[in-house]
């Protein structure tokens, strides 16, 4: 009888035959792990605009958060296709993806500008974005894209604040201001403003202040103090009317081609959503940050005088608006059924706002002492 405890060499030739077995009885072999996946996009902004900085943010968290196993470049406006041509490189794949406004496929198919280019029925795009994640905007959108044949995967996100009416030669005081007006806007704004009298050219935001230069235009929207400042507009204007319900609802859209957001991993995939969330809180903080500061530069360095819209003008946006949704409700199928299910959410959500939250104007001027903005000067 031996005592002999088995040597360390035949216990690990032991321990590889039996690997080798467990291998040919099915166990998975290790594979090595593919490379970072790389994703060309595109944005519809001119690289100086923040809003092609809020592509590279997204982007950068997705990146981040990864920890390189996909890897998004965007580009800026033009840099492979043109800025309203974004949807159709996304779709056939010649963009892996792109960040623009669903507004700026409003040729493609009206019905996507009712994101954003609407007075959305007292919505703000916080609340608007809420009708699209819980409201059924989701499914609808998912529909939409579906029946244009675009091959996508849409995430709208990023709440943008109430956009100015615009810019202007001299300050408007009366709906009929806009009669004859040569004016650039886009989505269901060109019915809005076409319906208030105005000449309407939609133009992407790199082209407006150079169309205003050459005399194309009288008059311009585009989006925000920021944006605005950095495209030249004060250089063109020194009016800009505060306030208006073309646009007080709008978000922007993160967009893949379907199939390769398909043949993404699961865990990518939670990522880019939730990717989506962080960066649409993250935009909305720094626009609060940058608009406020670049509304402050505009008057002091720019010495561009603002101006409240009057209510009549705002009133008449709304009756325009309800002649627009009528007839593009009784022409197209898919525009009714958003309308419809934005109105229900509106009237719940935003009673619910009203009722609940306090104005802000009294605290600001018992601690500040001073009006924000000038009211429009009265009809002479």
């Amino acid at each position: 009888m031996s005592n002999q405890q088995p040597s360390r060499r035949k216990f690990l030739t032991g321990a590889a035959a039996a690997a080798t077995g467990a291998a040919t009885l099915g166990f998975p072999a290790i594979v090595k792990a593919q490379g970072p996946i790389s994703m060309r996009w595109q944005s519809t902004w001119p690289s100086k605009d923040i809003f092609h900085e809020y592509a590279l943010d997204y982007a950068k968290k997705v990146n981040d958060m990864t920890g390189g196993d996909l890897r998004i470049e965007v580009l800026p406006a033009g840099a492979v296709v043109p800025a309203f041509g974004l949807l159709d490189a996304v779709s056939k794949g010649t963009l892996d993806g792109g960040h623009g406004v669903l507004v700026y496929h409003y040729g493609k198919q009206n019905a996507l500008a009712l994101w954003g280019s609407s007075p959305a029925f007292a919505m703000d795009a916080n609340t608007l974005l809420a009708w699209h994640k819980y409201g059924g905007g989701k499914e609808l959108l998912n529909r939409l894209y579906s029946s244009i044949g675009a091959n996508v995967v849409s995430f709208p996100y990023g709440p943008m604040p109430t956009q100015p009416l615009g810019w202007f030669k001299k300050p408007i005081t009366k709906p009929d201001d806009f009669k004859g007006l040569k004016y650039r806007t886009v989505g269901i704004s060109i019915d809005l403003f076409q319906g208030m009298g105005a000449a309407v050219n939609a133009l992407p935001g790199s082209e407006i202040v150079p169309a205003i230069d050459r005399g194309l235009l009288d008059a311009a929207e585009f989006n925000n103090a920021t944006s605005d400042r950095l495209l030249g507009f004060p250089d063109v204007s020194k009016v800009c009317m505060l306030q208006s319900y073309h646009q007080n609802g709008e978000q922007f859209e993160i967009t893949f081609n379907k199939a390769k957001y398909d043949a993404l991993p699961d865990k990518i995939k939670a990522i880019i959503a939730y990717a989506v969330e962080a960066a649409s809180a993250d935009m909305s903080w720094k626009a609060i940050d940058r608009y406020s500061k670049d509304y402050i530069e505009l008057q002091t360095k720019d010495k561009v005088r603002f101006y409240k819209t009057p209510d009549s003008v705002l009133q008449k946006q709304l009756e325009v608006f309800d002649t627009v949704n009528a007839k593009k409700s009784a022409e197209n199928p898919m525009w009714k059924e958003i309308v419809e299910s934005q109105r229900v959410f509106a009237e719940r959500a935003v009673r619910w706002f009203l009722d609940t939250q306090v104005g802000a104007r009294m605290a600001y001027n018992h601690y500040f002492g001073k009006p924000a903005g000038k009211p429009a000067p009265k009809k002479a």
